[in-house]
């Protein structure tokens, strides 16, 4: 098959005594890109990478840094300062002390996700008394997942006040309406969600459009409101599951303080949940037997 990029001679394609133009020849005119152009071609570039690279929480930071994002109030800059005290706390750095004070404050943090950082901090360094005192307010905290990692972080101290929590972790979780609203979109029974995730868009009875989010990470059990249907301020819309992770953390918490009382939770994870590993299934197993043989004075 012919070169398409070559012409031939005579056939009409060129004026009779004017050759061809070489193949090779450099197209005339070619017009530059303006420098204003260039340059924000360039910040979209740029910018992002900015943005990624000074939130991101690999970058390690300076002791002056960790100050400084400790107070200033940010909480993103919370979370990565706190991230880099836990791995300075994990290396048993002698001066990861330094910032107690500034890991226990940022306890009452106004932001949900610098208190649970905060609780799960505090759960590596499990030596400290102030800390200590600090999970156990955080036990009675509005939001589920700091009150989950608070809890954890006490299985770590050996406090026994993290049971109620624990407990709880093996039991669906209620979602209640904050509002007065009907659903525009809603998610189905069945659904994994992580935590943030949109479980229902609504329109409320002042005409704007508002959102209900899952505050934990699990799986929707139940969907009690569909497209269209309408409810009452604190009525139930879901209730979520807990997945894997959280159910296998809280076993492991309540094979040293679970009581009898917790037997029934702990039992029906070793019968088989949906959702829920063989794995798991043995690991509620072996919880329970320890249980029993706490409460019957056995070794």
């Amino acid at each position: 098959m012919a070169d398409p990029r070559q012409h031939t001679r005579g056939n009409g394609d060129s004026p009779a005594g004017v050759p061809a133009a070489p193949a090779s020849a450099a197209p005339i005119g070619r017009r530059k890109t303006p420098w204003p152009l260039a340059v924000v071609a360039l910040l979209f570039i740029v910018v992002p990478f900015l943005t990624w690279y000074w939130t991101w929480f690999g970058r390690s930071l300076s002791d002056q840094e960790i100050e400084r994002y400790l107070r200033e109030g940010n909480p993103r800059h919370a979370q990565h300062a706190l991230s880099q005290v836990a791995e300075k706390i994990e290396k048993r750095e002698a001066d990861a002390g330094r910032w107690n004070a500034e890991v226990a404050a940022l306890a009452a943090s106004p932001s949900p996700d610098v208190r649970m950082t905060a609780a799960w901090v505090m759960g590596i360094e499990h030596k400290s008394d102030e800390f200590r005192a600090s999970l156990a307010r955080l036990l009675e905290d509005p939001e589920p997942i700091v009150r989950r990692n608070a809890a954890l972080a006490l299985v770590r101290f050996g406090d026994s006040r993290c049971r109620g929590e624990l407990v709880a972790m093996l039991r669906p979780f209620s979602v209640n309406a904050p509002a007065e609203g009907t659903a525009l979109t809603a998610l189905t029974a069945g659904t994994p969600v992580k935590r943030e995730s949109l479980l229902v868009k609504y329109r409320s009875r002042q005409d704007t459009v508002e959102e209900v989010r899952s505050p934990l990470p699990g799986r929707i059990e139940k969907a009690l409101v569909k497209e269209g249907e309408s409810w009452q301020a604190g009525a139930e819309l879901f209730v979520v599951a807990s997945d894997a992770e959280q159910v296998g953390d809280a076993l492991l918490g309540l094979a040293y303080f679970g009581t009898a009382e917790d037997l029934p939770e702990v039992e029906r994870y070793a019968r088989g949940v949906e959702g829920m590993s063989e794995e798991l299934k043995a690991k509620a197993a072996r919880t329970a037997e320890t249980i029993r043989r706490r409460i019957s004075g056995g070794s």
